[in-house]
């Protein structure tokens, strides 16, 4: 009892004492005293003694002049009053009704309770906000016998009769003559007893007085000779099993588990308990708690046995038992960037389907008043680096978002780590509310406080190896060991004089080392794991014979919402969380055009002219390739740095999200359409500055629709990092890795035709390159500003023309035609043989196109060997060349005039100057150089039987009908069709796009990981 409750109490008893003043006030010492002696040490019974006579004659003056009956009873009612409103202001609601129960006690064994005492405790109770009926409950049960009460519904007997039909709670001990009643008082949660009979009993040790009211505390026990030890879990457990409209019976049979390809696990055990019990997992570091924990909640299945809830395995019966467990990890489930109330609501809408707003607001009002954090209800979280809310509250918020779901049975992974004492005891005190409304509450702890000990119903201790070594009331379990080690005060659960218990003492005693011949301790325990499990095969759970009933699961509104309505509350949610964070909104939607008008001022080359040395002439600048080849690595920068971090900082929640069977089709895609949302800004923000600053004409959506494309790739890219991969640094380091293949494999930095001799090809561009979005993304942005800008649209079709044209009659036909005069020198000097037979294959190779693309009817192909060919040959292929060349020659200047015709009308309508200027503005030299090759010397190649064009690749169109092609082909080929360039690699880039939201979803970089790990473990 604490010191305020003491002198609460002597002021009381000192005006009880002076309203019988015409009785003996010795005698009103006398009962003090002896109350004192049943509560103190000698010496604070004597200095509370000298409190009461202080205050006695402190109200003994007050009242003694004044002989009249009226004038005394109103000044002793003035002073109790003020007495009761000071005491209001500094004892909580279940130290006001201790008040009251003693100052009744005081009163019953001192004096007859005449109108005035009566008068005086009810003023006392009524200030102290007592209800009516409590009191009367109260008053009943201290003054008369318990048995007498009217109202007999939180009333229960222990003793050695049966059932008594007039009774709804009673528990039964077989042979003994005594009684036990028990007043359960409802508004705190209290439970007060009367012993009457003969025998000793005792209360944690001390031994209980006959018919007088006691408190019973959480975790006490009462024993006795010859009589099974009578639990405060005992006694709660009738109310709440009277009060439970569903009862719920948790079930774990011979199951044991086994880490794969490891010794490792939990061993064979069995487990049962029922609703209404607060069960503690303790054991020292890497003994197996939090996997035992995860074995019973069935985030991990075991190898052998069943595990039920109400007859319902928790495994083969998921669907059943949707709703029913709850799981609080150690870790933080907690989104930082939201608010403590955003955090319940957001996780309420996805385990309440059907429920309107209103209604989820109703539910996280309630839990954040029940667990006292409405006044932190619209701080954002922060995490525990930047603090917003404390440890104990974040720890209850995490609680709460599994209590908000109401589940029968909770789980909960060292609820007490890393808070203060009294944060841990307001933690606890919560877990412990839940086991009154008839939950099951199973929670792993690792060194608990004497009071927070003492709040388990039942303790299962584990030891090395994952052995269960005890199963039981947690203060047997200090008595269980002592006994097993032979202590000489082995029955000595607590301290006689506090009561407090040292839980410690029980790892202490179950890893006890041998002293050697020396006197010190050696590494060897004096009782190894196995034994302690043997033993508690033995004493424990082979006196443990409850029978699992099969009984109805109780009613619970857990439903989670359909894969679309998930997908909007991920959103929102994702949403919130994003505005929320200033910083990463700040920096993402600066980042974009602040790189854009970096990479477009130091690009932005300044030709001049005679007359204005500092005029910017866009078709002069010579940087404009480097300015589209740095758009497309800052945007997958950009791209996949927004995303890397994404779904690695939601892990914890995932996991728990998993255990709500959430769907995860629904959170990416969440994820997804934000991220596109926001690459949409950044990209859009990016061209718009870049162009602006380098004077990029009219092109501004087909950049955007190419940049944000690559930008949504890049998205998909760091989800699939960012779920495969477990930490933020190996993201990071892995970053640069992604990134520089993407430099290297361009097209840009290494030309196709001149990387390594086993992957380049002169043909089309490598596989190596065809995989990489940047190699699609810049021959896109290249092609597009050169093919679709206002002033090369008028020419290009036509130059194509002319271009196909003067490559045949200028370089494939003079090629062809000196093969063929090699081939008959060769044949008629019989010299090199294997050259001739080469070019006789290119020949034969470059004319089957040739046939086809002009229909002129060749007949010699068959002679095309050496052994066949001869003069008539030569002369029909010569001929046959000849024809093609001229067709070509006509052709180019058929075209050549159409250009010229062009070029007039342009001048007609612009003017010769506006010509001029249109070019400057919107045609780029140095891009027009690069995409038709200028400045290579060789125009054409041999390769493989082939003669290969180098000249003006953004005027070839490519032979293959599968898309395949050279670097800056301006068109491709799928089939019969021939599609723009743009447009082809923006489908490529979604198609590597939709390849990595598939195995995102499939989550296959993860899985991936995994089993490597797993083919590391077996090796």
């Amino acid at each position: 009892m604490n010191e305020q409750i003491l002198k609460a109490l002597m002021q009381l008893f000192a005006i009880v004492a002076n309203v019988n003043k015409e009785g003996d006030i010795g005698l009103s010492r006398t009962i003090v005293r002896a109350y004192l002696k049943n509560q103190l040490n000698k010496k604070l019974q004597n200095e509370y003694l000298k409190l009461f006579d202080d205050y006695l004659e402190f109200h003994h003056k007050g009242t003694e002049a004044d002989e009249k009956a009226r004038k005394k009873t109103a000044a002793n009612s003035v002073k109790v009053l003020m007495i009761c409103q000071q005491i209001n202001e500094n004892l909580q609601q279940d130290q006001k009704i201790l008040v009251v129960i003693q100052l009744l006690e005081f009163i019953r064994n001192g004096f007859e309770l005449t109108q005035k005492e009566k008068e005086f405790v009810e003023t006392v109770a009524e200030t102290f906000n007592i209800s009516e009926s409590e009191y009367a409950n109260i008053n009943s049960f201290v003054m008369d016998h318990p048995s007498k009460l009217i109202d007999k519904t939180n009333y229960l007997l222990v003793g050695g009769t049966k059932q008594n039909s007039q009774l709804s709670k009673h528990i039964y001990r077989e042979g003994v003559d005594w009684e036990i009643h028990v007043l359960h008082i409802e508004s705190t949660e209290m439970y007060a007893f009367k012993f009457i009979g003969t025998t000793d009993l005792y209360l944690n040790g001390t031994n209980i007085p006959i018919d007088r009211t006691l408190i019973l505390d959480k975790g006490s026990a009462i024993r006795g000779k010859k009589l099974n030890p009578i639990y405060y879990s005992d006694i709660v457990g009738e109310f709440l099993h009277s009060k439970s409209k569903s009862k719920i019976i948790f079930t774990a049979q011979n199951v044991e588990f086994r880490f794969k390809n490891s010794s490792n696990g939990i061993q064979k055990f069995n487990f049962y308990e029922e609703s209404g019990q607060l069960i503690g997992i303790m054991g020292g570091s890497g003994v197996g708690k939090s996997t035992l924990l995860n074995v019973l909640n069935g985030n991990l299945k075991p190898q052998t046995g069943t595990i039920t809830i109400n007859g319902k395995d928790i495994h083969a019966d998921k669907n059943d038992l949707k709703g029913v467990i709850g799981f609080v990890p150690q870790d933080d489930l907690l989104i930082e960037e939201l608010t403590v109330y955003q955090n319940l609501f957001f996780n309420s809408k996805l385990c309440f389907d059907g429920f309107t707003d209103i209604q989820i607001n109703e539910l996280v009002y309630k839990i954040l008043s029940d667990l006292e954090l409405t006044e932190i209800k619209d701080l954002t979280v922060g995490n525990p680096l930047n603090k917003f809310i404390s440890g104990g509250q974040r720890k209850r918020l995490n609680i709460a978002l599994e209590l908000i779901r109401e589940p029968s049975v909770l789980f909960v992974d060292e609820p007490t780590s890393g808070l203060s004492s009294m944060d841990s005891e307001m933690v606890m005190d919560l877990l412990k509310e839940q086991t009154l409304k008839g939950k099951l509450v199973i929670i792993n702890i690792h060194q608990p406080s004497s009071d927070i000990y003492k709040m388990f119903d039942k303790l299962l201790i584990m030891d090395k190896g994952g052995y269960l070594i005890y199963n039981g009331n947690p203060l047997d379990a200090i008595t269980y060991f002592k006994r097993q080690s032979n202590y000489v005060n082995a029955d000595e659960s607590e301290c006689i004089t506090c009561g407090n218990v040292n839980p410690e003492q029980v790892l202490q005693i179950v890893e006890s080392k041998i002293v050697d011949e020396y006197g010190k301790l050696t590494k060897n325990r004096k009782v190894s794991p196995t034994e302690w499990h043997e033993l508690f095969i033995e004493e424990i759970e082979s006196k443990n014979k409850d029978i699992p009933e099969n009984l109805e699961l109780p009613e619970n509104f857990f439903k989670i919402p359909n894969l679309y309505q998930q997908f909007k509350i991920f959103f929102i949610r994702n949403v919130l969380a994003k505005l929320t964070d200033k910083q990463y909104m700040l920096i993402n939607f600066l980042e974009a055009p602040l790189l854009a008008l970096i990479c477009g001022f130091f690009t932005k080359y300044i030709a001049g002219t005679p007359d204005d040395p500092s005029k910017y002439i866009f078709s002069q600048n010579e940087n404009l390739p480097s300015y589209l080849f740095m758009c497309v690595i800052a945007i997958l920068f950009i791209g996949l740095t927004v995303s890397a971090e994404e779904i690695i900082k939601d892990r914890k929640i995932l996991q728990r999200e998993r255990f709500l069977n959430l769907s995860w089709m629904s959170y990416i895609n969440s994820k997804v359409i934000l991220l596109f949302i926001i690459s949409a800004i950044q990209t859009f923000s990016f061209v718009f500055i870049g162009n602006w600053v380098l004077e990029i004409k009219e092109l501004t959506m087909h950049y955007f629709l190419i940049m944000f494309s690559l930008s949504c790739f890049a998205n998909l890219l760091g989800l699939n990092i960012s779920a495969g991969l477990n930490s933020v640094v190996t993201i990071y380091i892995l970053i640069p890795l992604l990134l520089v293949p993407q430099l290297l494999l361009s097209g840009v930095i290494v030309k196709f035709e001149k990387l390594h001799k086993s992957i380049s090809s002169y043909q089309y561009v490598s596989v190596v390159g065809d995989i990489m979005p940047s190699r699609w993304a810049y021959e896109a942005l290249a092609i597009n500003q050169f093919v679709n800008n206002r002033y090369q649209k008028h020419f290009f079709n036509i130059e194509q023309q002319m271009s196909i044209a003067a490559f045949n009659k200028n370089f494939l036909i003079p090629e062809l035609l000196t093969k063929l005069d090699n081939v008959k020198n060769n044949i008629k000097k019989r010299n090199n043989p294997q050259g001739t037979q080469k070019d006789l294959d290119v020949i034969y190779n470059e004319l089957s196109l040739l046939q086809k693309t002009y229909s002129i009817e060749y007949n010699n192909f068959k002679n095309l060997t050496i052994v066949k060919f001869d003069e008539n040959t030569y002369d029909e292929t010569k001929k046959l060349l000849s024809i093609i060349k001229q067709k070509n020659v006509d052709l180019y200047n058929k075209f050549y005039n159409l250009r010229d015709d062009t070029y007039k009308l342009l001048i007609d309508s612009l003017g010769k100057d506006g010509l001029i200027t249109l070019k400057n503005n919107y045609f780029n030299e140095s891009l027009a150089d690069l995409v038709l090759n200028n400045n290579e010397l060789n125009k054409i190649v041999e390769q493989e039987g082939r003669l290969i064009q180098f000249l003006d690749p953004a005027y070839n169109i490519p032979e293959n009908k599968m898309g395949r092609s050279h670097f800056y082909a301006a068109k491709k080929r799928i089939g019969s069709f021939i599609v723009d360039t743009v447009w082809f690699n923006i489908i490529i880039i979604w198609l590597m796009t939709t390849i990595l939201y598939v195995t995102l979803s499939n989550n296959s970089l993860r899985k991936l990981i995994e089993k490597l790990e797993k083919i590391k473990i077996r090796r």
